[in-house]
Parts: structure tokens; C-alpha cells; sequence
């Protein structure tokens, strides 16, 4: 019974010295996690901040682009982060200069509040921004089990009826052309370069699975954004590499499996389901995305809230494009 009493009593030691210890790493390190960035005057950023073989790294998305790995992490305090990324500038064949951007964060509670700043033409850039940790990734979604509704047909191939501009002092390239959705954002030869916009649904939804036709010409770019948040990349890569900037990648996220695309000018079919914060992409026919995990918005995100419903939208600004037989049907 000693034997036993002394065995339980060094075990209790262990397990208290574990949970004091974790809990100084938890109060070393206030920013670990997934973080919802909203910057102040529109715009969606995403931290994660990471322990990777003992040492502290984060990867960051700023507003637009990719999520890309920091410069440098640290503590400045127990409550405040700092994080630095940087750029290389091109001034001529000769000179470079390094463009460091810094954000600099303080932490009360679950939020966050901070700053970026940098240098830019005329000036120094100063953003304000406050972020939200992220809610826990649902298990993966059993899709054989998955009911849904009565599909929507979010284009009547007439008119951008239920469509509408994202942002009413751009210009919108998108119109109709014999049944057909064409983005075609023309620039002048000369005069003042024109901002085209993107579009967005009337409505808003929350899960569903999504079905349209897509024609990209050579070289052009744009994208399908799910609930506002998530960009589905659409884009001529035929013959690339597998990348997560390819067709069909959920865009810097998660790269397609296989490539499955077809050569520019040629119209593709994209099947697309979002359920559970998960995605499920076929593209041609091929299953490039079995789903899996969004683990936060994508570059132009409208909302870095990911529990939210959202529209689907349509980018207007990257290039030319056409659209057909655009087709939600949403979960119940």
C-alpha cells in the first residue's frame, strides 16, 4: 500500500508540475492561435501565430495576396506582439531596397488591437486593425449525409439582375453578352486607368454546394469568393506546376491534388461545396479538393468572420472572363 500511496503521490507531482508548466507557456506566449484581422477603414487580415521547434514564427495575410510566413516574431512584453514582414523594392538595376512593414499588436482578453506601419511614396502607412481569435475547426463533415434545398439560379443569363457592385466608385466590366456572364475590364490606350469592380449576390448564404461554367482566356485572371470569405481560384495555369494559386485552388490555402485543367479559351466546369468551413472542389471532373479543412479568409476577403453567411462574388478587377449556368444549391 506504501508502494502504491508513494506511485500516486508522484504521479499527482507530475501531472501538477505539467499543468503549471503549461500554464506559464500559455502566459509566455498570450498570442498563440488563429487570428480574424477587420483594419479600420475596410480590409481582412489573418494571423497564426505558432511555437515551430522552439522557437516562436506566425504566418500572415494582409488585406489582398497570399498568406505568407513573417520576417520576425517576438514578445516586446506579456501582452504585446510584435511582427514584421518584408519586401524587396526595386529602384533600379543597381538598387534594392528592403520594405519592412511592422505590426505592432496588444492583446486584452480574446481580442486583439494594433497597428501596421510602413513606408510607402509619400509618406509612412499607418493602419489600425482589431482581431478576434478564431473559432475551433469543426470535424470533417460526413457529405453522404448532407441534405440540401432547392437550387437557386443566381444567373438568368438576361440581365446582372441580383448581382450588384461591390463598390459603387468602381466601374463594373461585368454585362451580358448572348446568354453569357463577361467580365471585360478594357483599358484605355490613353487617359486615366480605369478601377473595375467586383460583384457580388443580392443574397447571402451560409452553406451549400455551387455549380457554374468558367472561360478563361490566356493569361487572365479572377476568382470565386464563397460566403465572401473563401477565393476559389480561377485562372489560365493549364501546364503549371501544382500551386495554390492554380484553377481551382481555395486560393494560397490548399493546393489541388492533381491538375485538372484545361487549356485557356475553353470553357470548365466547376463543382464547389462548403460545408462546415470545409471544401470540396471538382474541377472537370476531377475531384482536385476532397474536403478539406479553410482554416481562414483568403486575400480580398469581405468578412474574417467565418461563422457568417456571405455572398458569392465574383472578381472584376484581375481580367478578362466568362461565366455560365451558375447554379447554389444550399444546405438545410
Amino acid at each position: 500500500m506504501k508502494h502504491i500511496t508513494s506511485a500516486l503521490l508522484f504521479l499527482f507531482i507530475a501531472i501538477s508540475s505539467f499543468g503549471s508548466s503549461l500554464s506559464k507557456n500559455q502566459m509566455a506566449n498570450p498570442f498563440l492561435g488563429m487570428w480574424g484581422l477587420e483594419v479600420e477603414g475596410g480590409g481582412v487580415g489573418w494571423l497564426h501565430v505558432n511555437e515551430d521547434q522552439g522557437f516562436l514564427d506566425a504566418e500572415l495575410l494582409w488585406i489582398g495576396g497570399s498568406v505568407l510566413p513573417v520576417s520576425n516574431v517576438y514578445l516586446a512584453d506579456e501582452n504585446t506582439l510584435v511582427v514584421t514582414r518584408t519586401n524587396i523594392s526595386k529602384k533600379s538595376d543597381e538598387r534594392s531596397h528592403t520594405i519592412t512593414n511592422t505590426l505592432r499588436i496588444v492583446k486584452t482578453g480574446n481580442t486583439l488591437k494594433g497597428t501596421m506601419s510602413g513606408p510607402r511614396r509619400d509618406g509612412e502607412y499607418v493602419a489600425n486593425f482589431t482581431g478576434f481569435l478564431m473559432p475551433t475547426m469543426p470535424a470533417k463533415p460526413d457529405l453522404s449525409k448532407v441534405t440540401y434545398g432547392k437550387s437557386i439560379a443566381l444567373f438568368n443569363e438576361k440581365n446582372l439582375d441580383g448581382w450588384e457592385l461591390m463598390n459603387p466608385k468602381q466601374k463594373n466590366g461585368f454585362k451580358v453578352v448572348n446568354g453569357i456572364l463577361v467580365n471585360d475590364p478594357v483599358q484605355p490606350e490613353n487617359g486615366k486607368h480605369i478601377s473595375y469592380g467586383n460583384i457580388r449576390t443580392n443574397q447571402e448564404f451560409e452553406d451549400f454546394n455551387l455549380k457554374l461554367e468558367v472561360n478563361v482566356p490566356k493569361g487572365n485572371n479572377s476568382g470565386v469568393y464563397l460566403r465572401g470569405i473563401y477565393e476559389i481560384q480561377v485562372v489560365d495555369s493549364y501546364g503549371n506546376d501544382l500551386d495554390s494559386h492554380n484553377m481551382g485552388a481555395l486560393y494560397s490555402r490548399i493546393e489541388p491534388s492533381q491538375a485538372a485543367e484545361k487549356p485557356a479559351g475553353e470553357w470548365q466546369t466547376m463543382d464547389i461545396t462548403l460545408v462546415d468551413r470545409h471544401v470540396t472542389v471538382i474541377l472537370n471532373g476531377k475531384k482536385i479538393i476532397d474536403n478539406q479543412p479553410a482554416w481562414g479568409p483568403t486575400g480580398g476577403a469581405m468578412s474574417a468572420d467565418v461563422l457568417s453567411s456571405g455572398p458569392i462574388y465574383l472578381q472584376g478587377d484581375h481580367g478578362n472572363v466568362s461565366y455560365r449556368n451558375i447554379v447554389l444549391t444550399p444546405v438545410k
